[in-house]
């Protein structure tokens, strides 16, 4: 068994499979893939603080399933623009988790983190797992990751359920 540890980009995997797809993904489905034959030692996901009942449910659903879920505020700046990322926070997280990982498991098809994985990769010998939504994942972060799993239909909340 590989001790592995789980970021998620909750945003970007929100957005991407539902640009690509019209559906939303299924933690469920990938916790279950994820974990085979792994020992999870963290598992984190980063979304951004909301009071709005369904959003609050979903943080909920998140910890049920193993996440611990981190969230940061949605900040509105006077001039209208917006800003809610968590690449910094995702990016300390991983580096500081990577030292005492086989595998680290990153969920987002952000570009941003390509140089994160390289570095994990030199400085500690971890193996990355990319879980992307094809055609959304940036080329770089691509050919910087051990392996690289596709958001596809698999992964996804089938209507219904």
């Amino acid at each position: 068994m590989e001790n592995v540890a789980i970021f998620v980009d909750v945003q970007n995997i929100y957005y991407t499979t539902k640009q690509k797809y019209q559906a939303n993904f299924d933690y469920n489905q990938f916790w279950y893939v994820a974990t085979q034959g792994n020992q999870v030692q963290l598992a984190n996901a980063y979304a951004i603080a909301s009071n709005d009942p369904k959003q609050r449910q979903f943080h909920h659903i998140l910890r049920g399933i193993g996440f611990n879920v981190e969230l940061k505020p949605f900040i509105q700046r006077k001039d209208g623009s917006a800003k809610g990322d968590w690449d910094v926070g995702i990016t300390l997280d991983v580096y500081e988790a990577a030292a005492n990982m086989d595998r680290i498991i990153l969920l987002s098809g952000d570009g941003d983190f390509e140089l994160l994985v390289r570095r994990i990769q030199q400085r500690f010998g971890t193996k990355v797992d990319v879980y992307g939504v094809p055609g959304l994942t940036a080329q770089n972060l691509l050919e910087a990751c051990d392996r690289y799993i596709e958001i596809d239909h698999n992964f996804l909340i089938k209507r219904g359920r």
